[in-house]
């Protein structure tokens, strides 16, 4: 670090002009009155206040950048800021009695403007100082939030082996061992890191459950949250939390993943909980919170998509011959079979006349030859609309 022993001063400033103050002792008692702070910088800056004590000058660049640089030091150290000036103000107040060219003085102007010079060298000094110190904890701070988001990445991809996942979950509260939640939520906006829903869930989740097990980061625009499965009441808080700060967005949906095992177990579930707000994306659902638990059929679906594919276009391929394309008619089924097939509550959706969707009803089983009173036929149709919707068939 800049500035050990008695620092750098300059050449026209005698030794024994360095000597009449004790800068070892004060340095030393600097640190005790602190809290006993180690405070290496703190010689070299009483050899400043001599120096201008002595020519009312005040520190020039080079002398304020050994200051900043100490600055970064002691935040690198892992000095509390608090501890930093209080080390710094106490060092000043307690070499000034002894500073050469206090003790000199011998009017009360002269003492005055050697008091000026002192104090605004103790001014600039602590500015620089902070300076430094914040230079490098943003450092620190950038640092930290580059491997959170390389962990993130690599925890919900599933590119960390159980070796390599205890040792770097640790240092950000989670324990891959056990079962895991994960949630997920997606909204108009995209949500981001330090953005305000992000950073009020967060806050508001840690402060109730505490900082272990427990993981809220956004990926792609989406909200996540990773908690074990035996910390009960976090998915509801999730939840509860986005919504509050979210509520107004009309597209917001929260999906929540089962309880899996170990590493790959987060990967599922995540997997799970972003899987079902696409579904309620695509199916334009209504509700808000959807349960991976309760989805399992879609999910089951999309599977094998060269089956549902396959099933999509044999049962429904034949409403491509309708004038316009098969949109309107698929559309009409969705909506049918969301509202367990009330004819009136379906027309009320499309906002149409209930003719006009019995109409619509009758051209499907005219063009695919499917009964919507027989229940197989039925269970065939609804399927394929559900996979036509979730594919973006006929797109």
């Amino acid at each position: 670090m800049a500035g050990h022993g008695q620092g750098e001063v300059s050449r026209d400033i005698a030794e024994q002009d360095i000597g009449e103050l004790d800068i070892a002792g004060v340095a030393a008692r600097a640190g005790a009155d602190a809290g006993g702070v180690r405070a290496e910088w703190v010689p070299a800056y009483l050899a400043l206040l001599v120096e201008v004590s002595l020519t009312g000058r005040g520190p020039d660049a080079a002398a304020l950048a050994r200051v900043r640089a100490s600055g970064e030091a002691a935040a690198r150290d892992g000095l509390p800021l608090r501890a930093v000036i209080d080390v710094h103000l106490s060092a000043t107040w307690l070499a000034w009695p002894d500073l050469p060219g206090i003790a000199r003085a011998r009017q009360v102007s002269q003492l005055r403007s050697v008091g000026q010079a002192v104090f605004k060298a103790a001014d600039r000094s602590a500015l620089a100082l902070v300076e430094g110190y914040e230079t490098a904890q943003r450092l620190v701070i950038r640092r930290e939030e580059a491997l959170r988001r390389e962990f993130i990445d690599d925890l919900l991809h599933g590119r960390l082996t159980a070796g390599t996942l205890a040792e770097r979950a640790e240092r950000f509260g989670l324990r891959p061992t056990g079962g895991h939640v994960v949630c997920v939520a997606e909204g108009g906006q995209p949500f981001y890191d330090g953005g305000p829903v992000a950073r009020h869930v967060e806050g508001a989740l840690l402060s109730r459950f505490g900082v272990r097990d427990l993981l809220v980061a956004t990926k792609e625009g989406l909200l996540v949250c990773v908690a074990a499965d035996h910390a009960e009441g976090v998915a509801q808080a999730f939840v509860t939390h986005t919504e509050e700060l979210a509520g107004e967005d009309p597209s917001l949906r929260i999906g929540v993943g089962r309880a899996h095992q170990g590493p790959a177990g987060i990967v599922r579930s995540y997997e799970e909980a972003r899987g079902v707000v696409t579904f309620a994306r695509r199916l334009e659902l209504p509700e808000r919170v959807l349960h991976a638990s309760e989805l399992l059929v879609l999910q089951v679906l999309l599977r094998d998509n060269a089956a549902i594919t396959e099933l999509v276009e044999s049962v429904l391929g034949p409403l491509r011959d309708q004038r316009g394309g098969p949109g309107v008619l698929v559309d009409t089924l969705f909506a049918y079979f969301a509202c367990g097939g009330v004819s009136t509550e379906a027309a009320r959706r499309l906002h149409v006349g209930v003719r006009t969707v019995t109409y619509r009803l009758h051209r499907v089983r005219t063009l695919t030859g499917y009964d919507l009173n027989h229940p197989i036929q039925r269970h065939a149709v609804e399927t394929a609309t559900l996979g036509a919707r979730l594919l973006g068939w006929p797109g």
